[in-house]
C-alpha cells in the first residue's frame, strides 16, 4: 500500500527547508515521530527515513528520543560483537 498525503501550498511555502529538500526531510521527520511513539520499528522508521542505522540512532540523539531496545536486539547485537572478535 502506497499513502499520498497532499499538503496545501501555503503549507509548504512556510517550511524553512530549501524546496528540493522537503520531501526528504518531511519522510526523515514522519519516521522519527513514529518511532518515537512506538508505532513502527527502528528497521521500518529507517527505511520510511532512507537512512542508515547509524544515522537513525544519531538523529534519535539529536531529538531527545530514547532508543526502544529490547532483549532480542540485545542478543543480536552479543552476537554481532562475539562475530568480531
Amino acid at each position: 500500500m502506497t499513502l499520498i498525503l497532499q499538503i496545501p501550498d501555503e503549507i509548504l511555502e512556510t517550511i524553512k527547508i530549501p524546496k528540493k529538500k522537503i520531501e526528504k526531510h518531511l519522510k526523515k521527520e514522519l519516521a522519527f515521530l513514529l518511532y518515537e511513539r512506538e508505532l513502527v520499528s527502528m528497521g521500518a522508521a529507517r527505511r520510511l527515513a532512507d537512512i542508515t542505522k547509524f544515522e537513525f540512532i544519531e538523529g534519535l540523539a539529536e531529538r531527545g528520543v530514547p532508543r526502544h531496545y529490547d532483549e532480542k536486539e540485545l542478543e543480536e547485537d552479543m552476537e554481532y560483537a562475539k562475530s568480531c572478535q
